[in-house]
């Protein structure tokens, strides 16, 4: 009997369960660049008031939401403020720059996720037409696992408004801030004026992202979704999966929260000096491990029991060093998987 691979690459990896396949089959459908499928204005209908925005736009990607942000708030030669490591900076293929003539100005992350305001504020170019103009702050929550506090939120929020920004997140794991804080997502989604929200990472959909805000920026949104060729027919089939999980897999993020914990705890448990474990707050654990068991563990864990993780020297992950290793947890890694993991770490350092 062939394992089961074990994959702990990201969560992006889920797939759909036989009662998302089910309502995908079902799903009553139409054209959606004519706004006529039923089933895409009913999740954009459920994911406005979830997240308590106006509107919301059904797009392929969280690359593409995010996109539509930043397109639909910058002009060409205006500028964001943004992390360094930020998924909108870093790892969306420049799209901003190449697509949207927009200038990204890059600010370090601090070590809890957040931009320092002080050095955003020193950032901001003065109105002088030799600068590029400044007109937005993107941030992101979940970053690196970690959660912005709520009371950052609040004070970028009040930093935005003062310096005459609009404030934009890339929430693609926003539904893990939430359930890590006992809050409802729209705690942290009206204190934005856009939100891009991923169904195909922890909530398990196999493809979608949605994009939060007011009518207006939305109505524009739709107008770029269509220019960047992202407009949709008969995409009830994927709408359905989205609205399940919507409806049944946010608050089973709570489980993967718990695993990573208790991954944590047992590897932590294990005493090897070679490996440290940081702090866990969501559904990502990274080990960090000296150099010289970086790979061999890596190959260890693929070739023993088909475990997979990310090769750290191919993908470096926000605020970590290529001698860290990111395993997340998902609603397919069970805690019988954690148990047999935590097997083969131990059998790999006894050996």
């Amino acid at each position: 009997m062939k394992n089961k691979v074990i994959d702990f690459r990201s969560d992006t990896v889920t797939r759909p369960c036989t009662s998302m396949r089910r309502v995908m089959a079902e799903a009553d459908v139409g054209d959606d660049v004519y706004g006529d499928d039923p089933t895409v204005n009913r999740l954009e209908d459920i994911a406005a008031e979830m997240m308590g925005h106006e509107s919301t736009l059904f797009c392929s990607s969280g690359t593409q939401t995010n996109l539509l942000a930043l397109m639909g708030h910058c002009q060409r030669g205006d500028e964001y403020i943004v992390g360094g490591n930020a998924h909108t900076y870093k790892y969306e293929g420049g799209g901003a720059a190449v697509l949207g003539s927009i200038q990204p100005q890059p600010i370090t992350f601090e070590s809890d996720g957040t931009i320092d305001l002080t050095k955003a504020k020193a950032a901001i170019k003065e109105d002088d037409f030799h600068f590029a103009r400044t007109r937005l702050l993107a941030l992101e929550n979940t970053t690196g696992g970690k959660v912005l506090p709520q009371s950052y939120i609040a004070k970028a929020k009040y930093f935005a408004e003062e310096n005459n920004l609009a404030l934009h997140l890339d929430g693609a794991r926003v539904a893990n801030a939430a359930v890590a804080q006992n809050i409802s997502i729209a705690d942290i989604a009206t204190q934005f004026d856009s939100l891009s929200v991923c169904l195909s990472k922890g909530l398990g959909a196999p493809i979608g992202s949605l994009l939060c805000g007011n009518k207006d920026f939305i109505h524009e949104a739709r107008r770029l979704r269509k220019m960047l060729g992202g407009g949709m027919r008969q995409a009830g089939v994927i709408a359905a999966a989205g609205i399940f999980a919507l409806e049944n897999n946010v608050q089973r993020l709570q489980d993967d929260h718990d695993n990573a914990e208790y991954f944590a705890e047992k590897l932590t448990a294990l005493g090897f000096s070679e490996m440290q474990i940081c702090d866990v707050q969501t559904n990502m654990v990274f080990v960090t491990l000296d150099d010289r068991h970086l790979l061999p563990i890596c190959n260890f864990l693929k070739n023993k029991n088909t475990i997979l993780v990310n090769d750290p020297q191919e993908k470096e992950t926000s605020q970590q060093s290529r001698s860290t290793v990111r395993m997340v947890m998902h609603k397919d890694i069970s805690r019988a998987d954690i148990d047999m993991t935590l097997k083969h770490f131990s059998t790999y350092f006894d050996q």
